[in-house]
């Protein structure tokens, strides 16, 4: 019990005494010390006595996928940034091979008392994965908002990027520059926000006299080294633009391109997705499709902090338009790319 008083008071910055008359319960500490106390009990990982578990601590669980990819750390600062201001503390929880799965994150932050989490990505954004842990915030009414997907029969509030409205830009850029054979190159095959792209790109397609043959598209996991693998299978096919559902697949379609012996955007023209950072200092900087992640993230908190206070949010998805931004990884389609036959 000593150890564990000390560490907490260090934690706050108060006395001992001060700590253990929160435990206990006694008048004389105001309000914020002892929600300052409960807190590090909470961050050191130390049980709160039985009669104030009651009580959702000021913590937030933020669920990242990863961390390679720039834009999720992006994400990750904006809503931790604006989590602080209102006076909460974001809980990191990044999934990685062969780490903490998901829903043990969350039976975690459950014993946590958490306020709230916020899903920056997940297993919610695939169709095929478990989601028996998201009908379980539902059931316990614990605050919950998703990133870039929605979940069918839940009602999560949920913000967006307008896949559509992403493809949908990025196609008619490039039919503006005269390409006809463009390459998709695409998350697995049971990705929401790639299903939706898949979609639009289709639907605008059709619109343009354009086609997706099944060569013109790859569906993978989201790497640099399979938007490598992925752009080989597309440049086999002939193709003289790709568009890349992210950054680090349109990095690897670059590199793809460039050990095929040709140049971007002379020979073939690449667009990503999110404007990640630095994606305007590579060679050639990378044309691609920007995420408005700032204002998506106070809508987040926004949401968050008014199923906190318990007021109803609309259980719905909020879209976002995207923003295409050209640079230099596009241009028109050469009469060399034209000649190029699938092989």
């Amino acid at each position: 019990m000593s150890k564990r008083l000390a560490e907490v008071a260090r934690k706050v910055g108060v006395s001992e005494a001060t700590v253990s008359r929160v435990l206990n319960e006694k008048p004389g500490v105001s309000d914020a010390t002892r929600q300052a106390v409960l807190t590090a009990l909470d961050v050191l990982g130390y049980e709160r006595p039985t009669k104030l578990r009651g009580e959702r601590a000021r913590l937030v669980g933020l669920f990242l996928p990863e961390l390679n990819n720039p834009i999720f750390p992006a994400f990750g600062e904006v809503v931790g940034s604006a989590l602080a201001q209102n006076g909460y503390t974001p809980v990191l929880c990044t999934q990685s091979a062969g780490g903490i799965s998901e829903a043990d994150y969350v039976e975690l932050l459950l014993q946590q008392q958490v306020s709230g989490v916020v899903f920056v990505g997940g297993q919610y954004s695939q169709q095929d994965a478990p989601h028996e842990h998201y009908a379980r915030l539902m059931d316990l009414k614990l605050p919950t908002v998703l990133v870039n997907a929605t979940i069918e029969g839940l009602g999560f509030a949920t913000v967006s990027t307008d896949d559509s409205v992403a493809a949908e830009q990025a196609i008619a850029h490039l039919h503006q520059l005269g390409h006809t054979r463009i390459g998709l190159l695409l998350g697995p095959a049971d990705h929401l926000p790639s299903l939706r792209k898949l979609a639009a790109a289709r639907r605008v397609a059709a619109t343009l006299g354009l086609t997706f043959d099944d060569d013109q598209i790859v569906q993978s996991l989201y790497s640099l080294e399979a938007g490598q693998a992925g752009a080989v299978r597309l440049l086999k096919a002939g193709v003289t633009a790709i568009l890349c559902a992210s950054d680090p697949l349109a990095l690897g379609a670059i590199r793809a391109v460039r050990r095929a012996g040709l140049q971007v955007p002379q020979d073939v023209s690449v667009i990503g997705f999110d404007d990640s950072a630095l994606m305007n200092a590579i060679d050639p900087p990378l044309t691609t499709v920007r995420q408005p992640i700032e204002p998506m993230g106070r809508m987040v908190i926004e949401l968050l902090v008014a199923q906190i206070s318990g007021t109803d949010v609309v259980s719905d998805e909020f879209l976002f338009e995207p923003e295409l931004v050209v640079r230099g990884s596009t241009g028109p389609v050469s009469a060399s790319a034209s000649a190029r036959k699938a092989t």
